[in-house]
């Protein structure tokens, strides 16, 4: 069998390049002379930092490059100190709204787990701070949500009102979030009871991933969080819903696949289970090609039975290089995460989902009374068919 090989990588733009060696995983000697060559050329010292920031990798180009000492210009090293610091800032925002969450809902004996954020960073690169976050993202039982949405609103946080109760039961049934507003800044809270909408069809047991949480350490503060298996292969899902878009996403893969005592047996056959092993060969590859990460020995002979993972792989490499944002209401991406899918099964069943699944745009379209609610999968094929129409 052939050996798997790196990306041929195409000609970059310098901050492009200087961007991929500043976070590699193996930031080793060579790494540090490649950034130095790199350097000596003509650099938009500006545009590197913008394209840090939009890839969410600013703190840690940041702290890398802080490693390489005096070598490292001032006009990229002092923007990008500002962005770290006001990242910090930020961080340590979080980590005390989220504790302040956790400890508001414990008595309740309500359990949640956050997982990306601040924990994510905690977690896998040590530090709350290391990685740029936006907001808190904490998953739920759904049995639990009606609870949580009317307790946490004594902590100053206001969900976006979906609608008449009726409404409210679909949603939860095909959805996956609710987001709260919060005086300091919008969209501050995110309570998710799924990975995605119902429709993308990889359903995740969500009381198993529950039972199989560990115990982390935030700011000297315990909680319960995913254990490093399942977070791969949920990150590994949201990269792929997002096409792999930002950077940061990558790295958060590639540092988890690289700890010691992960369960690959396992991950292995709950990822032919839900479906995903293409979804996973891509980011692996992704990875291998951009960040210089290692594929995970038991993955080398799945990536190289499927031609598939290599070609989506290198079309979304390409698209992440021009950093060209998708258009996720696109026919051309919903033929993508078709495309991501092994199996027939799970094709038939994303498409089934996607064609008669309404959502908030169907409710916001057509305000139906209560008695027509059942109308609304007509509603959502009348609104598709009407979209491939313009097309």
């Amino acid at each position: 069998m052939a050996e798997i090989t790196p990306f041929p990588v195409p000609t970059l733009e310098t901050e492009w390049a200087l961007l991929l060696a500043g976070v590699s995983v193996n930031f080793c000697p060579e790494t540090v002379r490649r950034l130095c060559t790199l350097m000596q050329g003509h650099v938009d010292w500006p545009a590197l930092v913008h394209l840090a920031d939009y890839h969410g990798v600013a703190s840690l180009l940041y702290q890398n490059l802080v490693r390489m000492g005096d070598s490292i210009p001032d006009q990229l090293l002092l923007p990008l100190r500002q962005q770290h610091e006001n990242n910090v800032r930020k961080c340590l925002f979080l980590t005390r709204e989220l504790i302040r969450v956790l400890d508001f809902l414990q008595p309740m004996n309500i359990e949640i787990l956050p997982y990306k954020g601040v924990v994510l960073s905690q977690a896998v690169y040590g530090d709350v701070a290391s990685r740029q976050s936006g907001d808190i993202d904490v998953l739920v039982r759904t049995s639990d949500l009606p609870r949580i949405k009317a307790a946490i609103r004594e902590l100053g946080y206001t969900p976006h009102e979906i609608g008449f109760e009726r409404i409210e039961r679909a949603y939860v049934a095909s959805g996956y979030e609710y987001t709260f507003d919060h005086p300091a800044a919008p969209n501050l809270l995110e309570l998710q009871w799924a990975m995605q909408p119902s429709f993308y069809s990889i359903d995740f047991d969500m009381d198993a991933v529950f039972e199989r949480a560990v115990t982390a350490g935030v700011a000297g503060r315990s909680m319960k969080t995913l254990s490093p298996e399942d977070l791969l292969l949920m990150l590994s899902v949201h990269a792929a819903k997002h096409v792999w878009g930002r950077l940061i996403w990558l790295c958060d893969i590639a540092q988890i696949a690289t700890r010691q005592n992960l369960d690959w047996n396992w991950i292995e056959s709950q990822a032919k289970a839900l479906g995903i092993e293409r979804i996973l060969g891509v980011s692996f590859l992704l990875a291998k090609s951009l960040l210089q990460a290692a594929i995970p020995p038991s993955w080398r002979s799945r990536l190289l039975a499927d031609d598939a993972v290599k070609s989506l792989a290198d079309e979304i490499r390409d698209l992440m290089v021009r950093s060209t944002p998708y258009n996720v209401e696109s026919v051309s991406y919903f033929g993508l995460m078709m495309r991501l899918r092994e199996r027939r099964v799970d094709r038939l069943r994303f498409l089934r989902r996607l064609i008669f699944t309404p959502g908030p745009g169907e409710w916001e379209a057509i305000r139906l009374p209560p008695l027509l609610f059942p109308l609304y999968p007509l509603v959502r094929l009348g609104r598709l068919a009407a979209r491939l129409w313009r097309v």
